[in-house]
């Protein structure tokens, strides 16, 4: 029975070894070029790591006469490989970037490197203190905060005709989006608003967000304030496209003109803006009777324990982390938020400096919440929960049932360690 783990951490430690064989490029002349391997759970979208790659890491590379081997793994993946090399002492990885939700599980492991006297000596740069705390353990910085996120909204310009008379786009509540999704589809005589509806992805967060306007938690779904949300949930039950179900993303559709209205990331929603500023206009989260609420994020850079280029791992953080470096990655990738304070003074007027100062307004006033990931076993199946009663009781019931609700949030609790 146990042949099959044998040979499945055989099969990791030849893979090992053969990273770690080819961790070397060359130079012009026969010399061997270092490569800092760098694995990222942040920049899957194609376009962004083409960005990231030939905007950003090119430059780094030319810089310290190297090569970069960037790859985008998911954080439990990339756990799972730090366990493997650290185990058998065969370390390929320098670099990783992880969600802030699993950083604890790294500094518990011991797997990333104490970065605090290297970032002592950066005088240039003041990491947001919201997020540097979530970097630092036990008076310790093992993480450095990259690629900052809330939640926006976004509206093609078509849509406004049917905005609820007296309404400010900038200061919209819960309730006026839901009013003038529901107008939207009595005018137009189909559903426009998009939220995702494939399994396991964003709309967790996108609901999540409502909820915490309601004076709700997250992931809440029976609460006083997630019933609130719910009731404002099933009333756009015929206002979503008919394709929502579809949807593992919202921007195709929103690019396409099949869905005018939605609440998402606010990297997603600087690619809509992007795409065509003239025919987009964009919002901070809606408000709800207990505030701005939006679901916030990071992922932070560290360096691996007994990585095989520690020296070239610290410069490479060094450069990703000046603030003119950071700026430049954030808003090549949609306007994530730079969670460094000298960022916010080089802002200027672009459509992705307007992403970013959107996105600042709810990070600053908003009714926020961290992913909790690791306070549950598997979140994917906290996110599925969520899914099934979105899926039963918005787009199939259209009521809310709290006899369901409370059956479901059972079923989150069960999952918490």
């Amino acid at each position: 029975m146990k042949k099959p783990v044998v040979f499945f951490l055989t099969a990791l430690l030849v893979t090992i070894t053969v990273s770690v064989g080819f961790a070397t490029g060359q130079r012009e002349g026969g010399a061997a070029k270092p490569v800092l391997v760098v694995d990222s759970r942040l920049w899957s979208p194609p376009e962004e790591q083409e960005f990231v790659i030939n905007n950003v890491l090119k430059d780094f590379e030319t810089q310290n006469d190297c090569t970069i081997d960037f790859s985008i793994v998911n954080d439990n993946d990339m756990l799972k490989r730090a366990k493997v090399q650290q185990s058998t002492n065969h370390v390929s990885t320098d670099v990783i970037i992880a969600y802030v939700a699993k950083f604890p599980e790294w500094v518990k492991n011991g797997y990333v490197d104490d970065l605090t006297s290297y970032v002592a000596s950066w005088k240039d740069r003041t990491f947001s203190k919201g997020f540097e705390k979530l970097t630092i353990f036990n008076g310790k910085q093992y993480f450095l905060p990259i690629g900052a996120d809330v939640y926006l909204l976004a509206a093609n310009k078509k849509a406004l005709k049917y905005l609820p008379s007296g309404v400010d786009v900038q200061n919209i509540t819960w309730k006026q989006v839901v009013d003038w999704a529901i107008a939207i589809k009595k005018g137009e005589g189909v559903g426009k608003f998009a939220w995702t509806g494939v399994p396991q992805k964003m709309l967790i967060y996108q609901f999540g967000s409502m909820v915490l306007s309601y004076g709700g938690g997250f992931p809440d779904v029976d609460s006083a304030g997630a019933i609130k949300a719910w009731q404002q949930a099933v009333r756009l039950q015929h206002a979503f496209t008919p394709a929502v179900k579809t949807y593992d993303n919202v921007v195709p559709a929103m690019k396409r003109g099949e869905a005018w209205l939605t609440v998402t990331h606010n990297a997603r929603v600087g690619q809509i803006y992007e795409s065509n500023p003239n025919q987009f206009v964009i919002a901070p989260a809606p408000v709800g009777p207990a505030g701005r609420g939006a679901i916030a994020g990071t992922s932070g850079l560290a360096i691996m324990k007994n990585a095989p280029h520690k020296a070239l791992a610290v410069k490479f953080l060094e450069y990703m982390t000046r603030p003119d470096i950071m700026l430049k990655l954030m808003k090549g990738t949609g306007g994530f938020i730079p969670p460094i304070d000298e960022c916010i003074k080089l802002l200027g007027t672009s459509v992705k400096d307007e992403v970013i100062k959107k996105s600042l307004i709810v990070l600053n006033q908003g009714v926020l919440s961290f992913v909790p990931g690791a306070q549950f076993k598997d979140w994917g199946a906290v996110k599925l929960v969520v899914d099934k009663a979105f899926n039963q009781l918005v787009l199939v019931e259209g009521a809310v049932d709290k006899a369901y609700l409370a059956k479901a949030a059972k079923e989150i609790d069960a999952l918490r360690k």
